[in-house]
């Protein structure tokens, strides 16, 4: 039987995969994957994911992680039996992007990286949760805790990382595609892309949702998630 496994997105770890774990680890086999967490670039990251679990995998990545999940599968595509990418990107970074965070590994080195990501919170969830205290304390927590060094490296790797959009034409397992509709970070359009390119794929946007789906709104991504798993065909063998 298949793995699955749950990829967290840029300094993020178990905690945004929470609700997900917890359902879907109801029905099969399920891990969110860390051996990732200390690599420097996105293609280091897919290798570690792959070495961390053997055997055929169902790989569900978030931000940060989708990237992971579309390189892992480049690498070792007979292993993958099912791919889930949520709000994620296939291009490589802009210059704009690039210099963005350039500017923000600068300031995170300098020791203010709380007052960074706190101003920035909001950009990550629908204006309806962006101001709920427990969901956004609950991200910056988590995003926080990372440390510097990882948001310097998360960082670092997501701006050298390579262009998926070469190889997702060759992608021939079962695809869904989410994202939330008010995804600030990485917007739908980019959704619709990686959907367009990939025979079959499915995609779906989350209403009332920006770019932390998997906690903004966790019972419609993981009912999205149980109903694409269980569907036909599925990844899953008696």
């Amino acid at each position: 039987m298949s793995h699955v496994v749950l990829i967290p997105g840029l300094a993020a770890n178990h905690r945004m995969w929470q609700a997900q774990h917890r359902e879907l680890g109801a029905l099969w086999p399920t891990a969110v994957a860390t051996a990732h967490q200390t690599c420097d670039s996105i293609t280091a990251m897919a290798q570690a994911v792959l070495d961390e679990f053997a055997g055929d995998l169902v790989l569900c990545g978030a931000s940060m992680g989708g990237m992971i999940a579309m390189e892992a599968i480049r690498l070792a595509p007979s292993r993958v039996r099912a791919l889930a990418l949520l709000g994620t990107v296939a291009h490589p970074e802009t210059p704009e992007m690039h210099q963005l965070r350039s500017d923000a590994i600068a300031l995170f080195a300098q020791g203010r990286a709380e007052e960074i990501i706190r101003a920035n919170v909001a950009l990550a969830f629908h204006p309806e949760h962006a101001t709920d205290p427990s969901l956004t304390g609950q991200y910056l927590d988590m995003v926080l805790e990372a440390g510097t060094e990882t948001l310097i490296r998360h960082n670092r790797a997501v701006m050298t990382r390579p262009d998926a959009r070469a190889h997702l034409a060759q992608i021939a397992c079962p695809t869904l595609v989410l994202c939330g509709e008010a995804d600030q970070l990485t917007p739908a359009e980019h959704s619709h892309l990686i959907a367009a390119n990939i025979t079959g794929a499915r995609l779906e946007l989350i209403e009332r949702c920006g770019h932390m789906l998997t906690m903004e709104q966790p019972a419609s991504v993981s009912r999205v998630l149980r109903e694409w798993l269980t569907g036909s065909p599925s990844p899953f063998r008696a």
